[in-house]
């Protein structure tokens, strides 16, 4: 996700390229289906490799609902949250306005939370019960789709709508946030062990993020 940002500088501020909104298209479209290849292979690998290698917990305990029921539910989860989505998505610059806040702020620090408040309460729960690497799958494995799929996805489907957006992130304080919360995250996993403090450091991170998406006037 910092490629096309840094592609994008390197292009306009020192090679002083005349195309660089068409190189950053066409970069962008690049990485999109280079990322959601890298999904598809994630999904073999955890369902199917890893899976015969480690088998998980919940896989030994087995499903408490049918298929038909999950995918059910599934799908009724999805069309609301869609749903509520769009809603939020048309009131966000009103919102921002009336609370006199950036809608960067909003979208980056409140929306998040919300979006995320059942993936939280799951986490908290399961980390009640010590079962802490399905905890560290909850609260990834969103970020995990949105970087290889969402994002990706939407460049796609814009490129042939034909109002294409890129990967670029403008703002120098986005790029520090991606770079800093998988430093973050990435030195409190690596030793594959969890206590409290690293929690208040994990919150910590997040709570100085916010403080700097809140004084952002971007």
């Amino acid at each position: 996700m910092l490629l096309p940002a840094m592609f994008d500088f390197t292009e306009r501020h020192l090679f002083l390229a005349p195309n660089t909104k068409v190189l950053d298209e066409r970069l962008s479209i690049c990485v999109s289906v280079v990322l959601i290849v890298i999904y598809g292979a994630n999904l073999i690998y955890t369902l199917v490799t890893r899976r015969n290698v480690l088998p998980s917990r919940e896989a030994q305990e087995g499903s408490t609902w049918p298929l038909w029921q999950s995918l059910a539910v599934l799908l009724g989860g999805t069309a609301l949250v869609a749903l509520e989505a769009d809603l939020v998505a048309g009131s966000l610059q009103v919102t921002a306005d009336r609370l006199a806040v950036s809608s960067l702020f909003l979208g980056i620090i409140v929306l998040s939370v919300i979006g995320n408040a059942a993936e939280l309460i799951a986490a908290v729960y399961f980390a009640r019960q010590d079962r802490m690497g399905l905890v560290v799958s909850l609260c990834l494995g969103s970020s995990v789709q949105v970087v290889l799929v969402i994002a990706p996805a939407l460049v796609l489907i814009s490129h042939f709508m034909g109002h294409p957006m890129n990967l670029i992130f403008s703002n120098p304080l986005e790029l520090i946030a991606i770079f800093g919360a998988v430093f973050a995250v990435r030195s409190i996993a690596a030793d594959g062990e969890t206590n409290w403090f690293e929690g208040v450091l994990l919150i910590g991170v997040y709570t100085l993020f916010g403080i700097a998406f809140f004084f952002s006037t971007a």
